[in-house]
């Protein structure tokens, strides 16, 4: 494929929720789904800079159809409060692109006392998906990273607290993505369902990840790394606005940029992130730690 955002069609019409959506890969997806005429509700953590944003799309985007909800995905209580006002006031969400997250931190745990990368990068989207599902109409997407082919689920360890590595479980939270993504797929086929779930990530793309997580010698290599080997950030985001725009995208598909052109082509994740058991495993473990539960009988679409 040639993809890039400019083959985005019209998107009158429908509603996208997209988390971390003020700056990074999320605003750069936010923008172009407002360029191309959808309903963007933005989800932040800091309102400020939410704001900011919505001023800086509404510039380039003259007319722009967007809203601002605040939420700190690290917890569990801000996330089912977001839900319940997505609830509230969205009769539909057509598409869900779970894309916020936090990279290579110094260990710290959550409210409810998870590990804060696993507890932002993929307990915050699991609850939310559970939690909005009978609003979703037509997919999810949700946004790993080529580093959970470096993954696995710490299993006896998962805050970390015997050996904690800030790569490997910025890895084991992409690792679950994954995991996730693909046993929605499963799910969803099971229950007779027409929703989507599709994978994506961006490559090495330069974002405000790479500074704003990491510390010391790993935070000066990844700015480096950002200034002479990524890809823009907007390009980044084309994998995402493929799988969550385009109606060849399948559910079940990692998508991800063909090398430094990012054109987004279909690629295999590593085996053992496609393990049923393991998927399993991780489905009930999150469901226990997040206390939500899925319902695939509300709606089949």
């Amino acid at each position: 494929m040639t993809w890039t955002a400019q083959n985005i069609a019209d998107q009158t019409g429908r509603t996208f929720v997209v988390t971390g959506a003020n700056s990074g890969l999320g605003y750069a997806t936010a923008l172009e789904l407002a360029r191309h005429h959808g309903h963007v509700i933005m989800v932040v953590r800091n309102d400020a800079k939410g704001r900011e944003a919505i001023a800086a799309i509404g510039a380039q985007v003259p007319g722009a159809s967007l809203d601002l909800r605040v939420a700190d995905l690290a917890d569990l209580d801000s996330v089912k409060e977001l839900a319940a006002g997505l609830r509230a006031d969205t009769p539909k969400i057509d598409v869900l692109v779970n894309n916020a997250g936090i990279m290579m931190s110094p260990r710290s745990l959550s409210p409810q006392g998870h590990e804060s990368q696993f507890a932002t990068n993929h307990l915050a989207h699991f609850a939310l998906t559970g939690l909005v599902l009978d609003r979703i109409t037509d997919r999810v997407v949700t946004v790993s990273s080529d580093l959970h082919r470096r993954g696995y689920i710490h299993w006896d360890d998962l805050t970390g607290a015997t050996k904690y590595s800030p790569t490997g479980f910025y890895s084991q939270s992409k690792f679950a993505n994954v995991l996730f993504g693909l046993e929605l797929h499963r799910r969803l086929r099971a229950a007779g369902s027409g929703l989507r779930s599709l994978i994506t990530h961006p490559g090495w793309a330069a974002t405000n990840l790479q500074s704003t997580g990491p510390t010391g010698m790993m935070k000066f290599f990844m700015n480096i790394g950002n200034r002479f080997f990524a890809q823009p950030m907007e390009k980044g985001a084309w994998s995402q606005l493929y799988a969550a725009t385009d109606p060849g995208a399948l559910s079940g598909q990692y998508i991800g940029p063909k090398g430094r052109s990012g054109f987004p082509e279909v690629e295999e994740p590593v085996k053992s992130a496609t393990s049923p058991e393991s998927a399993k495993r991780l489905w009930d473990l999150s469901e226990e730690l997040t206390g939500v539960r899925y319902d695939f009988s509300v709606r089949a679409h």
